[in-house]
């Protein structure tokens, strides 16, 4: 079977092509050109959106995620392998779909999740259609996560074996299209099993630390960044007590999200935390942390994974950031691509613009962005 692997530059992707590779698998490497490189003439990347073949002209950092030099790295590890590796220009798409929408986000009071608009509106939408163009029947990803076909075919999501790695937070919104051309091959392992492959194939990034921070904010400094695309972002505001007491002045909403406590310049005698931000007013509320919990949640843009809307409350685990652990919860559809969540307990820090997802056991069912 010809598969194409999007390539990274990091052990996970690169051991994902190297079993393909081993189990026979015509195996085609394609990584994604998502910043300008550092020269004009660098070949590096096409500028026509067209594949073109890497080159080792100079790299610039970005950060540890997608740069030039990891690019590079998917190019040495494709050339062990012995397979063709290609490079194409998504810097475009990136900059529509993930760098704009991280700062309308942050301009308008949520908290965006960049990594979650990667996967569905490039690895799973763009790069799935270069994998037509070049015949290939499957697009393969490093994700840790495994897909399970039924009886009547449907295709169901599930953890990754390695829960400490587990990526499905990030995938709730792949369609049944795109999870019948989707593998995962090393969602059934753990991660020192993973680097042990890469060892005894001898790839240059066995050793290569994974990567933490946004690709594009590689200081971690998102508010400087949302300046810097939208100047209008430092329209200055007050902080208030959820009573409405002011209580101090800051320069922007896009610096808070929920359940911030460092950085609002405020004097105390209890620890405040962010409870609310309110962009049309340019109010952050704050209060002590008893006050964050809650225990409802609407969500709009929602994707039900097996194609199954929970049209009746139905028990699930829901998850409401990444390194959040599930808590038990009950989901119903309200229509619209919108749904509702009750948990059974109150959950710190409910935030907009972040992803609650749904699980059945390690099935994920769906999720949504969170309203």
């Amino acid at each position: 079977m010809r598969i194409v692997v999007a390539m990274s530059g990091g052990v996970d992707s690169s051991v994902a092509a190297a079993l393909l590779a081993e189990q026979g698998h015509d195996v085609i490497g394609v990584s994604m050109q998502l910043y300008p490189s550092t020269r004009d003439g660098d070949n590096a990347v096409a500028r026509s959106g067209q594949a073109t073949r890497a080159d080792d002209d100079g790299t610039q950092r970005w950060g540890t995620c997608c740069t030039i030099d990891d690019l590079y790295d998917a190019r040495r590890v494709a050339a062990t392998l012995g397979i063709p590796h290609y490079i194409v220009n998504f810097e475009s798409q990136f900059g529509e779909h993930v760098v704009s929408n991280f700062v309308r986000e942050y301009v308008a009071g949520r908290t965006p999740i960049p990594c979650s608009h990667c996967n569905s509106d490039l690895k799973f939408a763009e790069l799935l259609d270069r994998a037509t163009a070049y015949d290939a029947e499957q697009l393969a990803t490093g994700h840790y996560a495994r897909i399970e076909r039924d009886a009547d075919g449907r295709y169901h999501l599930h953890r990754g074996a390695d829960t400490s790695k587990d990526q499905t937070y990030f995938l709730f919104s792949l369609t049944q299209a795109q999870l019948a051309r989707a593998a995962f091959p090393v969602g059934h392992l753990d991660k020192n099993t993973v680097r042990a492959h890469a060892h005894r194939l001898n790839l240059r990034v066995a050793s290569k630390p994974d990567s933490q921070e946004i690709c594009f904010v590689p200081d971690g400094d998102y508010a400087a960044f949302v300046e810097r695309q939208a100047p209008e972002a430092t329209r200055g505001g007050t902080v208030i007590s959820a009573e409405g007491r002011v209580l101090g002045t800051h320069g922007g909403v896009h610096r808070f999200t929920i359940g911030q406590r460092k950085g609002l310049g405020l004097s105390s005698s209890e620890p405040l935390y962010v409870l609310a931000i309110k962009p049309d007013t340019a109010q952050v509320v704050v209060g002590p942390r008893d006050a964050l919990g809650r225990t409802h949640l609407t969500a709009s843009e929602v994707n039900w994974v097996s194609g199954a809307a929970a049209l009746d409350w139905r028990t699930v685990s829901a998850q409401i950031r990444h390194r959040h652990d599930a808590a038990p919860a009950r989901v119903r559809a309200t229509g619209d691509g919108r749904a509702e969540v009750e948990f059974d307990a109150p959950q710190t820090a409910v935030t907009p613009g972040q992803a609650v997802v749904f699980y059945d056991g390690d099935e994920l069912l769906g999720g949504g962005w969170i309203d």
